[in-house]
C-alpha cells in the first residue's frame, strides 16, 4: 500500500466513497462548503488554501469583491468544512514598502515548513508574479520579496527543504488569461533569491490525453509519500465554448521533483456538477490545498468551482496512486 509521509489527521474531513464509484476522487455530498457570499464583501470565494491549525483548521481564501476586485483573506473552521472568513483582507507587514505596494492578489497556498506557515499567492507587481509570505498564528503576516519575476502564478512550495534547499512549483504565464503553461521547479538557499530552475512537465496536444493540452499548473502542497511526491495539478483544453479546467495526479521523484515518475493519463476530477458548470467562469476545477492524515492516507482536496464557491473532495494516498499507475502516460 501507498503511504503518506506526514502528519496524523484524525479529524481530517471526510465521507467514505459512494458504492459503485469508480473515479479515484469523489466529491462532498454537502459542495459547495462555502458560496459565493462567504463574507460581507465578496462576490465569490474559491481557489483558496487551508491547513491543520492549533485544534482546528485555519486557512487564506481568495474572496473578490462586489467590484471584482482580488485579495486574500483569513478563514478558521472547527470541521474543516464548515468556515467562518474575515471581512477584511489580509494586511501584510515587511521591510520593504515597495514589495508591500497591492495591486492584487489572488490563489494562495498555505505551506507549513519548518516552524511556520508559509503563504505563497499570484501577486500583481507590474504582471503577475509570486508573492511570499509567513505567518506563525494567521493574525501577523510577514511578506518577503517576490520570488520571480513577472509573469508567474501557482507558486506551490513543497513541505520540507530538498537537499538543504527550499523548493517551489511554478508556472510561467504572461500578463492575460495564459494561453498556454508549463509546470516547472526552482530551488532556493535562503527562500528570497531562486534559481536552478527546471522543467517538470509541459501540456500535451495529442488527443491521448487532450484534456490537458493547452497549459498545466501546480495545485496543492505536494503530498510525501513512500513511492514519490504526489503532485494535483489542473490541465486547461481550448474548446470551442472556451477552456475547460480539470484535475490530474502526477508522482514526481523525491531527490529529484522534476523527474515525473507516473503522470496522469486520465483526469481524475471534472467539471461535472452544476456549481462546477455554471458560475463567473464556466466548467472549472480548480486545486488549491489538500488535507492529508498519514495514519489512514485520507486526503481532503480543496477546490474553486466555475471561480465562484469551494468544494472538497475525497480519495486516499492508496487509490490514487494505484489509478495513477493505471491510467498514466
Amino acid at each position: 500500500m501507498s503511504k503518506i509521509i506526514g502528519r496524523s489527521l484524525p479529524n481530517i474531513p471526510w465521507e467514505e466513497k459512494p458504492e459503485g464509484y469508480r473515479m479515484p476522487l469523489w466529491r462532498y455530498s454537502g459542495n459547495p462548503i462555502i458560496g459565493r457570499d462567504g463574507n460581507r464583501v465578496s462576490n465569490s470565494v474559491f481557489n483558496s488554501a487551508v491547513v491543520p491549525f492549533e485544534d482546528g483548521f485555519a486557512g487564506v481564501f481568495r474572496c473578490d469583491s462586489r467590484s471584482i476586485s482580488m485579495d486574500i483573506f483569513v478563514g478558521r473552521s472547527k470541521d474543516g468544512i464548515h468556515w467562518e472568513i474575515e471581512d477584511t483582507p489580509v494586511q501584510f507587514t515587511g521591510t520593504d514598502g515597495e514589495i508591500l505596494k497591492r495591486e492584487y492578489r489572488y490563489d494562495p497556498r498555505v505551506c507549513f515548513l519548518e516552524d511556520r506557515y508559509y503563504v505563497t499567492w499570484c501577486n500583481g507587481y507590474h504582471g503577475p508574479t509570486i508573492g511570499v509570505a509567513y505567518t506563525f498564528d494567521f493574525k501577523k503576516f510577514v511578506q518577503l520579496e517576490n520570488a520571480f519575476l513577472p509573469c508567474n502564478r501557482n507558486g506551490v512550495l513543497f513541505p520540507r527543504k530538498i537537499h538543504g534547499l527550499y523548493t517551489m512549483l511554478s508556472r510561467p504565464s504572461d500578463n492575460g488569461h495564459t494561453p498556454f503553461g508549463d509546470i516547472f521547479v526552482s530551488q532556493s538557499p535562503d527562500m528570497e533569491f531562486w534559481g536552478r530552475h527546471r522543467h517538470v512537465m509541459s501540456p500535451i496536444k495529442e488527443d491521448c490525453s487532450a484534456w490537458q493540452g493547452t497549459k498545466v499548473g501546480p495545485g496543492p502542497i505536494p503530498i510525501e509519500t513512500d513511492e514519490g511526491w504526489l503532485m494535483i495539478y489542473h490541465g486547461v483544453i481550448t474548446t470551442c465554448n472556451g477552456f475547460v479546467y480539470r484535475m490530474g495526479a502526477a508522482l514526481l521523484d523525491l531527490e529529484q521533483p522534476w523527474k515525473v515518475l507516473y503522470r496522469s493519463k486520465d483526469y481524475i476530477l471534472a467539471p461535472y456538477e452544476n456549481y462546477e458548470c455554471v458560475g463567473d467562469v464556466p466548467n472549472v476545477v480548480f486545486p488549491c490545498a489538500a488535507l492529508t492524515d498519514a495514519d489512514t492516507g485520507r486526503i481532503a482536496v480543496y477546490y474553486g468551482c466555475a471561480d465562484t464557491v469551494t468544494g472538497i473532495a475525497f480519495t486516499t494516498a492508496d487509490e490514487l496512486i494505484g489509478y495513477l499507475k493505471e491510467h498514466h502516460i
